[in-house]
């Protein structure tokens, strides 16, 4: 019989789950439910297709096409913007203020991630997003640094340096490290609160408010092991302060942080699905 027969070809970048992988995706996706629900969100499952991508993520990532009005459509790349304005301009409940979902997003050329995200809409509450990845994470036995940081200050620092924001997009740490300005090269090797107290009285008063932020926002989180990046820089465009990352190894089991949309103050995090598998799956 002709190979082409028997072989059936999964796209680069997809997904395929069987067997006891897809038993352990959906215990831990069951799981993960559960505790949204204890502490009261609701849940919501979007559509895959949206007009609004482009507020999310970078147009190159984006996989999109043509509606049958001749509307650009895009596959679903990031749920946040979305979630948020359905709740506001379609659902109109004002009670729906904390949402969670279960379901992947799509981006250029063919890459396929499952995703468990949250919004607290209207409302900052980093200290309880942190509170339930730690949960979830600890549920499952999965060792991680948590990575605080503040997007405020790389955008006040380029403003102190004149330069452009790409410079922190490239992730150049060496341009701060070789700098000629004593409060930038401490800033920059910040990693932990004693290292952040230190360095709080030699800085610019601009950046004081943003690191003292970071400072409560690490001293609210029961995990063990954290790491303070003042510098690191996120690429989703609606995050405007607090961002936080749970790492380990090569791997970011979640992320999430402070946005505001339609003029709403809020706070929301993803837990990346497709990595806690596969470290589970490593274990087993």
């Amino acid at each position: 019989m002709d190979r082409a027969g028997l072989d059936h070809e999964i796209p680069n970048g997809s997904r395929l789950y069987f067997g006891e992988l897809a038993k352990t995706k959906r215990e831990f996706e069951s799981f993960a439910a559960s505790v949204f629900v204890k502490y009261g969100f609701d849940e919501i499952v979007t559509p895959y297709f949206s007009y609004h991508q482009h507020l999310s993520v970078p147009n190159e990532q984006i996989l999109k096409f043509q509606d049958k009005i001749n509307h650009t459509i895009s596959l679903r790349a990031d749920s946040t913007v979305d979630v948020v304005r359905i709740i506001l301009r379609r659902i109109k409940d004002k009670n729906l203020n904390k949402i969670f979902y279960i379901q992947p997003v799509f981006k250029y050329p063919s890459l396929e991630f499952y995703q468990i995200g949250a919004e607290m809409i209207g409302k900052r509450d980093l200290k309880l997003a942190l509170e339930i990845c730690s949960i979830v994470l600890d549920h499952f036995k999965i060792n991680s640094t948590l990575q605080i940081s503040n997007i405020e200050i790389p955008r006040i620092v380029c403003k102190l340096l004149n330069i452009e924001i790409e410079e922190f997009e490239k992730g150049n740490g060496t341009l701060f490290l070789g700098s000629d300005k004593k409060w930038l090269r401490e800033l920059s090797r910040i990693t932990s609160l004693s290292d952040l107290k230190n360095v709080k009285k030699n800085i610019p008063n601009e950046l004081k408010d943003p690191l003292e932020k970071m400072e409560d926002l690490s001293c609210n989180s029961t995990h063990k092991n954290i790491k303070l990046a003042p510098l690191y820089y996120s690429k989703m465009r609606y995050y405007d302060s607090l961002f936080f990352r749970f790492l380990g190894g090569n791997s970011i089991f979640c992320s999430g942080g402070d946005y505001e949309i339609d003029s709403l103050k809020s706070s929301g995090f993803a837990i990346m699905s497709d990595q806690v598998i596969q470290n589970l799956s490593k274990k087993d």
